[in-house]
């Protein structure tokens, strides 16, 4: 069902940029934002894990340093019929972690100190297997995807604005169109669009626990793990880059209310429920 819904919101992101493109840029600015949108999206995508690994200041580690990280590691890689990850570490007291690389082959799982100190063996074994099955399940490139289309609505909706405030209009569309109802279009469209990269992202996360808990061969070990997270994530929180909050685990950035709405992250008590339910089933 989560497969069902991403493929589902990929297709309403898509028609969403053809209907603003067509309304709002045309077919020729339709196009120039989408390969705008790719090629950024597509250099991000292709250099993820050096990127990010290095905004936090991640440290490989060898099996000799961290025995017991790295044989987990091994561990899953094997069950999942996966190429070992390289692993990291970050060194920062708050609890979280995640999962980042193109494909299996150049994959890598970074985790916090915070965690390595925290975590039962069972618990950090459920969390390394919800980042494994990221990896397997190729959401990188799920969530480039949905990134670049959403991007590719946002950069039209500028090139409408400003083609507004400069008196500019498009021949490509329709003539029937109002300036308000453009203007309300531009300002609109790209909340959608986020609205829906946002509901991709958190089906993702399902998939990711429901992925891992089969790896880790026990729900409860990862709703365990969930739980100290979410509260060690209000106490101590990470300093973590917002555009980069959809890959961790559990998000590192706080918003209830509205704000969920563009949350990366299911609620943790929906993502607890449904892994009790996994065992119960």
């Amino acid at each position: 069902m989560n497969a069902i819904k991403t493929t589902f919101l990929l297709g309403l992101l898509t028609v969403l940029l053809v209907f603003v493109g067509g309304a709002l840029g045309g077919r020729g600015g339709m196009m120039t934002a989408f390969m705008f949108a790719v090629i950024m999206n597509g250099a991000s995508y292709w250099f993820s894990d050096k990127i990010v690994l290095r905004m936090y200041r991640a440290r490989p580690v060898t099996e000799a340093e961290s025995p017991m990280l790295y044989s987990i590691v091994a561990n899953l890689a094997a069950r999942a019929q996966m190429p070992m990850p390289k692993v990291y570490v970050i060194e920062d007291g708050a609890l979280n972690a995640f999962a980042t690389g193109r494909n299996q082959e150049n994959a890598a799982v970074a985790v916090t100190s915070g965690i390595l100190r925290a975590l039962t063996r069972e618990e950090l074994t459920g969390v390394l297997a919800h980042e494994l099955s990221h990896v397997r399940h190729r959401d990188i490139l799920i969530g480039s995807i949905a990134a670049t289309i959403a991007g590719a609505i946002s950069m039209l909706a500028n090139m409408a604005q400003w083609g507004m405030m400069f008196g500019g209009r498009s021949d490509d569309r329709e003539e029937g169109g109002s300036l308000a109802g453009t203007l309300a279009m531009a300002m609109l469209a790209p909340i959608a669009a986020m609205l829906i990269q946002m509901a991709v992202s958190r089906s993702r996360e399902f998939e990711a626990d429901a992925g891992g808990a089969w790896m880790c061969g026990n729900p409860l070990w990862l709703a365990s793990a969930l739980r100290k997270l979410h509260r060690s994530a209000e106490q101590v929180p990470l300093d973590a880059n917002p555009a980069t909050a959809h890959m961790f685990i559990v998000n590192p950035l706080t918003g209830g209310g509205l704000m969920s709405l563009f949350s990366t992250h299911p609620p943790i008590e929906e993502r607890v429920a449904r892994l009790e339910a996994m065992v119960r089933g």
